[in-house]
């Protein structure tokens, strides 16, 4: 039985992988803010981190220090985040994704996939809607269906995205990929993927309709990143898609 260190154990996130870690027949133990780091990651087998951006830098060190696996799932990271990650690959396994859904894996697939074969004369547009009290927009997973995207036009996403269009604006630029984020009550995560073409249009959608698919799909990482060498890892290698 694999034990699951869970950062941020008793957070929404925390509590849902407690329940998958249990669903899945393997044990669990966790720390939240001002908890032992250090001492999580001595007794884990593999660690899951949904906490928040302040906390990674602590808990790469510890895992590296205890030579410790870790999925990490917390979004609204920035570049130096990236780099930290980056460095902690050198010694551990690292797998980083800002969504753990099996079903949202697959759509960004879907997503390269058409993007790299419809021509730039299909316009691009991502819709994400998320519960009130969600901090970062666009969402994590909303930005890695923009990459999934810009992957397959072999563009690069910073230069070409477009984020919350608001007043004279001017015409869509050629090319661009456009982010729009709602945010109310309790929803767990919707996303669209618009493919907008001359007189045609096509929609890729994914519906999260509980916190248990990311939790799941989190442990299904986890269990899977154990038995990787150090390096970094993705999702879509966790389901074989890579």
């Amino acid at each position: 039985m694999t034990s699951i260190g869970i950062v941020g154990s008793q957070g929404r996130m925390g509590v849902a992988l407690a329940a998958a870690a249990a669903e899945a027949g393997h044990g669990h133990c966790g720390i939240d803010k001002g908890g032992n780091i250090a001492k999580l990651a001595a007794s884990a087998d593999v660690l899951v981190d949904f906490s928040s951006p302040a906390a990674l830098e602590a808990t790469l060190d510890a895992c590296v220090a205890a030579k410790k696996p870790i999925v990490i799932g917390t979004t609204g990271l920035e570049e130096r985040h990236h780099y930290l990650i980056d460095e902690a690959a050198r010694d551990i396994a690292v797998l980083q994704t800002g969504n753990t859904s099996l079903g949202v894996t697959l759509l960004a697939h879907l997503v390269r996939e058409a993007a790299a074969r419809l021509d730039p004369e299909w316009d691009i547009e991502i819709l994400e809607m998320h519960h009130r009290n969600k901090v970062d927009a666009p969402s994590g997973t909303a930005l890695l269906l923009g990459q999934a995207a810009a992957e397959g036009r072999r563009i690069d996403l910073v230069r070409c995205s477009e984020c919350g269009r608001d007043g004279v604006t001017g015409a869509r630029g050629h090319g661009k990929i456009g982010f729009a984020s709602l945010r109310g009550g309790t929803v767990a995560g919707d996303h669209d993927v618009i493919f907008a073409g001359p007189e045609e249009m096509i929609t890729l959608s994914h519906r999260a309709e509980n916190r248990m698919i990311f939790a799941r799909g989190a442990v299904k990482a986890a269990l899977w990143l154990i038995h990787q060498k150090s390096g970094r890892y993705t999702m879509p290698q966790v389901i074989g898609l890579s």
